[in-house]
């Protein structure tokens, strides 16, 4: 266990600490994603804190690692909900993981915050929903490729809940709008290079538009390196991706990367002033070569939506903390965004991002307004420009 940002080290609020649950991981395969949600946490709570905590009082994060796995993310959950006595977390990356504790934070009438992008198709009264749903990013991103690049797609996912769920929408708006599927492959969650190599020599075979992929972790690593390896170019056939940031496309290599596509609300090259203190803020507390990504960004807000919303419901009371959540408003990096009161997810702005020499994204689209979350995909008008 880890702590934060708590009074003992320097926080300007005093009194008895809200405690929080963290769960976020800094080991396994997807430690790149989640520590960036993990230090977004962090540089949030400690803000909160240093400018006088809520109502006076510091939050106090308790934080266990569950090394990107499920079964550690469940029993994480358990302890924090039982032992440490912990009603509010926030937590999880990837959908097999949120899954894995969604029972035990129902069962136990908890609330979890959940910043990542997901496939939707899921509510929860306990848990708010602050990364993408599919209508704020797979959907423009359909358009985009369908119009910029062509109509072939060849579909390549991890084998989980949420690469299935989100190529399976894919799928869907690709023959909806007159394209074509050449081609769906899975690969396990933590692949080895020769699954991959028969992937890229596939997709070098099939010659589609854009490939686009859902595969997560250190097998998305090995997807975009294998793929340039192959000699396939990113400016005629893109990889375009829904998870792939800034961080770990400087793992892989910038030069290795140029010219593939991310459809997601934030990039660090967002131009908003509110974007800018971030940026200043999070290089100063972690590195002035930290990545600033997606995953950080969301993270972080959500901190401090919680912490709004705390300070009207004065209380870590599940109903009366989702209660005063729900409509809260927020100049996140990314631009203002809202909790919709319809279903527990978040308005924020769908933007499509292309990969730079420098590893950073060029935004080449933006929406004009934040675009109400539709996790179900009751509307499939995805033309909010």
């Amino acid at each position: 266990m880890t702590t934060f940002g708590s009074a003992e080290n320097g926080s300007g609020a005093s009194g008895t600490p809200w405690r929080v649950g963290v769960l976020f991981s800094r080991k396994g395969h997807m430690r790149e994603p989640e520590t960036e949600h993990f230090r977004g946490t962090a540089l949030a709570i400690e803000e909160i804190n240093l400018a006088g905590g809520v109502l006076g009082r510091p939050i106090e994060p308790v934080c266990y690692d569950p090394e990107s796995s499920p079964e550690l993310y469940r029993r994480s959950a358990e302890r924090l909900l039982t032992e440490d006595g912990i009603s509010t977390i926030f937590g999880c990356c990837t959908s097999s993981c949120r899954k894995a504790i969604l029972a035990t934070v129902e069962r136990r009438n908890a609330l979890l915050w959940y910043p990542s992008l997901y496939e939707g198709f899921e509510y929860s009264p306990n848990v708010i929903y602050t990364g993408a749903a599919p209508n704020q990013n797979s959907l423009q991103l359909a358009r985009h490729l369908l119009s910029r690049f062509g109509p072939r797609f060849y579909l390549v996912g991890s084998d989980y809940i949420y690469p299935r769920e989100s190529n399976r929408i894919m799928r869907d708006l690709v023959s909806r709008e007159g394209g074509e599927v050449v081609a769906e492959a899975y690969v396990p969650e933590q692949p080895h290079e020769d699954q991959i190599r028969r992937v890229v020599e596939d997709i070098r075979r099939r010659a589609p538009s854009v490939v686009f992929s859902t595969v997560v972790g250190q097998g998305a690593h090995l997807l975009y390196r294998i793929f340039r390896e192959a000699g396939l170019d990113p400016r005629t056939m893109p990889i375009a991706s829904l998870t792939m940031a800034e961080g770990e496309i400087r793992a892989i290599g910038p030069e290795l990367c140029v010219g593939h596509i991310t459809s997601a609300p934030y990039f660090s090259t967002v131009d908003t002033p509110a974007n800018r203190r971030f940026v200043a803020a999070y290089r100063a507390r972690f590195g002035r070569d930290a990545a600033v990504t997606m995953y950080a960004e969301a993270a972080y807000f959500q901190i401090h939506l919680f912490a709004d919303a705390l300070a009207r419901a004065k209380s870590l009371d599940t109903q009366r903390l989702v209660d005063a959540a729900l409509g809260t408003e927020y100049d996140a990096p990314q631009g203002r965004i809202r909790i919709d009161p319809d279903n527990n997810h978040t308005y924020l702005l769908p933007r499509i991002g292309m990969v730079n020499e420098h590893g950073d994204f060029d935004v080449v689209w933006e929406a004009k307004a934040p675009v109400k979350p539709d996790p179900y995909l009751v509307d499939h008008i995805y033309d909010h420009a």
